[in-house]
This record gives C-alpha cells, sequence and structure tokens, in this order.
C-alpha cells in the first residue's frame, strides 16, 4: 500500500512538468524561489533572506568532491534540528510534506511519501554539482 502510494504521488506531477523528474519539478515548487532554477542561490528572494541562500551547485566541491546526499537529505528534512545550531531561515521542508502527505495518505502512507519526496530532492540537487 505505501508503495502505491508513493507511485501515485510521484506521478501526479502537474502535466506541464511531465518532462522534467519529479525530483525536479519539486525542486521548482519549493527550493527555486530561493537558490534559484539552477540552483546557485540566486532565486528572487535571495536578497530579501538575512542570509544567503547556500550555492547548491557546490556540495560536493566543498566536501572533497563527494556529494553529502545524507546531510543534504537531513538538510531539506528539518525536523531533527540541533537546538545549539540556532534558527534556520529555510523552510522545514520535511514538516510542510508531511502536513499535505498524512492528509492524503495517513500517518504511515504520509511519511514514507514525505521520505520519497525528499530522497527525489537529493538525487535532483545531485544532478546540479558542477
Amino acid at each position: 500500500m505505501i508503495a502505491i502510494s508513493v507511485l501515485v504521488t510521484i506521478s501526479c506531477v502537474p502535466v506541464a512538468a511531465q518532462q522534467m523528474s519529479y525530483g525536479e519539478s519539486e525542486f521548482i515548487n519549493s527550493c527555486a524561489v530561493c537558490h534559484g532554477r539552477g540552483g546557485k542561490g540566486d532565486g528572487p528572494l535571495a536578497e530579501e533572506l538575512r542570509k544567503a541562500p547556500a550555492d547548491l551547485t557546490r556540495l560536493s566541491e566543498r566536501n572533497d568532491d563527494e556529494f553529502p546526499y545524507w546531510l543534504v537529505f537531513a538538510v531539506i528534512d528539518g525536523r531533527h534540528i540541533v537546538p545549539g545550531h540556532g534558527e534556520r531561515e529555510m523552510p522545514v521542508w520535511g514538516r510542510e510534506f508531511l502536513d499535505s502527505d498524512q492528509r492524503a495518505y495517513g500517518a504511515t502512507g504520509g511519511e514514507a511519501v514525505t521520505q520519497e519526496r525528499i530522497h527525489q530532492l537529493a538525487e535532483y540537487i545531485q544532478t546540479l554539482q558542477r
């Protein structure tokens, strides 16, 4: 049942976005406004933020040419914030996604769909590396 829910969610991408991956569509809908369409930190709201959004195209470069997949996943998910790390301007997408996903798929199914959305998004960000 959970696998079916994930497949249904991924297949429900808007018609205009059908030529792009689910991760790219999610990125455009959730991230590009701050990080920019190409992930360089130059989105339309970037200048309005107190802290500039990260250039997501250089994550591997800054990590000895290794894409920090699980760090990216954790940052996107954001539900496990360490209090000593201070405030974060970036929305807690794990919580944002989970609310809507649980309404649509219930507690267990919603968590599975949220996890898959974050995986798809992290995988897309990996494709942006220079």
